[in-house]
């Protein structure tokens, strides 16, 4: 027990001020600490202070517990959302679909609709599917696509993405701001 405490109290670095031992316990753990001057009580506040915060945010921003994406990944998602808000939202809010509700962008319902994969998702916003119309500026035939506007290639790849990452993810809220 005795060496226990002497090895623990080897490895922290107490500041602390001077101090009077009171009891023979007192004594021998006192000679293992670093003893500070008084005047430098304000650094043991704000380190006793400030260090379980600091290391809670080092830990957070951490590459271990958060793997970083590229700045250019995350401008794609922030620009898929922001198609997918402007022209998908209307039917598709949070991934679900009012219009066909066996048909949301859940990864069941993709998976048994056999549009489980970035390309499939593509491919179904171009032409349309089902009650779905197509967007794509060369959507063909003229009833199967939507009399709205069309949208340019890059956005349906930057949507198809994104709608994958939701659905993978559950469709977690994503803001556009």
């Amino acid at each position: 027990m005795e060496t226990h405490s002497a090895f623990v109290s080897l490895h922290r670095i107490h500041l602390t001020a001077t101090k009077k031992s009171h009891s023979l316990a007192n004594a021998r753990e006192s000679e293992w600490k670093f003893q500070v001057p008084v005047k430098h009580k304000d650094l043991e506040f704000l380190i006793k202070r400030f260090a379980p915060p600091l290391t809670a945010v080092l830990l957070a921003v951490s590459p271990i517990c958060n793997p970083p994406e590229s700045l250019g990944q995350t401008l794609d998602i922030q620009r898929g959302a922001t198609v997918f808000n402007r022209a998908c939202i209307g039917c598709h809010d949070t991934g679900g679909n009012i219009i066909q509700p066996g048909a949301t962008l859940f990864p069941s319902d993709l998976q048994r609709n056999g549009v489980d994969t970035e390309e499939e998702i593509y491919r179904v916003t171009y032409f349309g599917k089902g009650r779905m119309p197509g967007f794509g500026e060369k959507c063909t035939p003229r009833g199967q696509c939507t009399f709205g506007p069309r949208l340019q290639d890059e956005e349906i790849k930057l949507l198809s993405e994104f709608v994958k990452l939701q659905a993978d993810q559950g469709w977690p809220n994503v803001s556009t701001d």
